[in-house]
C-alpha cells in the first residue's frame, strides 16, 4: 500500500512540475486579442500573406520587452516570433489572438551563465501586427469595412497602457543594419498612430517641434551600434563542430540567421563562442563574416585561380571504385586523376586541393548525372603529398540543389588519407 501511495505521490509531483513549467512559459508570452468583422477563412488567408512580418530581429529591446530578472541593457541580439490564432466570434466575424515570444542573448559577468533567455513582450509587437492585419483586411474587403476595436488584452491593464503609449508616440526610424525588422513591419512602426481620427498632437507642440523630436530619436537609435564581432549562419543545417576538421562530428546543426561571437578564424574555419564557455568551429563558407572581413564564398573564382595553376587533369576513366568505402564499394565511378603542373613544387596545401576538387565536381556533375550506371566520382591527386576524394551521385545532387553547404558536402565525402585534406593543420591563423 505504501509503495502504491508513493508512486501516486511521484506522479502528482511530476504533474505539478509540468503545470508550473507551462505556467512559467505562458507568463513570458504577452497575448493581445482583437475582433474583426471578416470571416475566419479570410482572416487566416490574409495572415498567411503577412508571415514575413511575424518574425525577425529587434533593433533594440527597449519599447518591445518588459525588464525581467535582469536589466534590458544586459541583453543583445533580440529576436521576436509572433503566433496568431484565429477563432470564430460568437457574434459573427473573427477573433485573432496574437502571442509573441521574445528571445535575446544575456551577457553575464560570469561567462558560464551567459546564454539565450526568453523575455516578456510588452504587447507592442502584437498590437502592430493586428493594426497591419486590420489595414490589409480593409483593403481586401469589398465594402471596405474597418475591423472592430480590441477586445480585452490578456495582459494586465498596465501592459495595455504601455502598448498604447508605445504605439502613439513620435515616428521612429531604425538604423539600417542586419538586425532590423522585415521591411513591412519596420515601415509600419515608423508611422505614428492616432487613437482616433479626431486625436491631435499634444498641446503646445508644433509640427516643427515634433519633427525635431523625431530627428533626435533617430540620432539616438543610430548611435546604438550593432556588435561588429558576430558571424551569421547563411543556411539552415550548418554543422558546428568541436575541432576544425572535416572528419569531426557535428555538435549540433545551426539554423539560418543564427549569430555567434567571433573568436578567431583562418582561411577555412571560423572559431565561435556558442554559449558561456562552450566553443565551436564552422566552415567559413557557411557564415557571413563581420563588416570588413571578406566571405570566402564570394571569392570562389579568385581562390580557384592559384589552384588551377597548380593542378591539371592527367586522365579520366570509368571503373569500379578503387577502395573499401561502403557507399561506393564495388560500384562504377568516374575516376579523375590529377597531377601537379610542377612536380618539383612544394606541397600545394589542403585549401588548394579542396578548391580544385570543388571545381572538378562542378564541372563534371552534368555529365555524370547523364549516366545512370555511374554511382559516384573519384578524384585522385597523384603525387607524394596527394590522396583521394570520393563522393556519391546522391550527395552531389543534394549539393547542386542547394540542400547541402560546402562544409556538409565535404563531410559526406570520403578522404584517403583524411589528414591530407584537413585544413586545420595547414591554414594559418588570422
Amino acid at each position: 500500500m505504501k509503495g502504491r501511495s508513493g508512486a501516486m505521490s511521484r506522479v502528482l509531483t511530476r504533474a505539478a512540475c509540468g503545470i508550473c513549467v507551462t505556467l512559467a512559459a505562458s507568463c513570458l508570452q504577452a497575448q493581445v486579442e482583437r475582433a474583426f468583422p471578416q470571416p475566419k477563412a479570410m482572416v487566416e488567408k490574409t495572415l498567411k500573406t503577412m508571415q514575413a512580418t511575424m518574425a525577425g530581429r529587434l533593433p533594440a529591446l527597449e519599447g518591445f520587452a518588459n525588464p525581467g530578472e535582469h536589466p534590458l541593457d544586459r541583453y543583445r541580439r533580440g529576436y521576436y516570433q509572433i503566433a496568431a490564432e484565429v477563432s470564430v466570434a460568437p457574434s459573427g466575424g473573427s477573433v485573432v489572438r496574437a502571442t509573441t515570444k521574445v528571445t535575446a542573448w544575456y551577457s553575464d559577468p560570469v561567462a558560464s551563465r551567459s546564454g539565450y533567455q526568453l523575455l516578456k513582450s510588452n504587447g507592442r509587437l502584437e498590437a502592430d501586427l493586428l493594426d497591419q492585419l486590420e489595414e490589409q483586411l480593409a483593403k481586401n474587403s469589398p465594402e471596405g469595412v474597418k475591423s472592430a476595436a480590441s477586445v480585452s488584452p490578456t495582459p494586465s491593464a498596465e501592459n495595455t497602457k504601455q502598448t498604447k503609449a508605445s504605439t502613439s508616440g513620435s515616428p521612429l526610424k531604425f538604423p539600417d543594419t542586419k538586425s532590423t525588422f522585415p521591411t513591412s513591419l519596420s515601415h509600419d512602426l515608423a508611422v505614428p498612430r492616432m487613437e482616433s481620427p479626431s486625436a491631435q498632437p499634444a498641446p503646445g507642440k508644433t509640427d516643427t517641434a515634433l519633427q525635431e523630436e523625431a530627428e533626435n530619436l533617430e540620432k539616438m537609435l543610430k548611435s546604438m551600434a550593432h556588435p561588429n564581432n558576430l558571424v551569421a549562419v547563411s543556411k539552415s543545417g550548418t554543422p558546428v563542430v568541436a575541432t576544425p576538421s572535416l572528419t569531426a562530428k557535428p555538435q549540433f546543426l545551426a539554423s539560418m540567421h543564427d549569430e555567434f561571437e567571433l573568436l578567431d578564424f583562418n582561411a577555412d574555419w571560423v572559431h565561435v563562442r556558442i554559449s558561456g564557455l562552450s566553443r565551436g568551429w564552422i566552415w567559413r563558407n557557411s557564415v557571413e563574416m563581420p563588416e570588413g572581413i571578406p566571405d570566402t564564398a564570394g571569392a570562389t573564382a579568385s581562390s580557384l585561380a592559384p589552384a588551377a595553376d597548380l593542378f591539371q587533369v592527367s586522365r579520366e576513366e570509368v571503373a569500379l571504385f578503387p577502395g573499401d568505402w561502403e557507399p561506393l564499394r564495388g560500384k562504377n565511378v568516374k575516376i579523375i586523376s590529377v597531377q601537379k603542373v610542377d612536380e618539383a613544387a612544394k606541397d600545394a596545401g589542403s585549401k588548394d586541393r579542396l578548391a580544385y576538387a570543388k571545381y572538378l565536381l562542378e564541372k563534371n556533375y552534368t555529365e555524370i548525372a547523364k549516366h545512370p550506371e555511374l554511382q559516384g566520382v573519384v578524384m585522385i591527386f597523384d603525387s607524394a603529398d596527394g590522396g583521394m576524394i570520393a563522393a556519391t551521385v546522391d550527395t552531389l545532387q543534394q549539393w547542386r540543389a542547394g540542400r547541402l553547404t560546402d562544409s556538409a558536402l565535404w563531410r559526406k565525402c570520403f578522404f584517403d588519407p583524411p589528414e591530407t585534406f584537413d585544413s586545420a593543420a595547414s591554414s594559418g591563423s588570422r
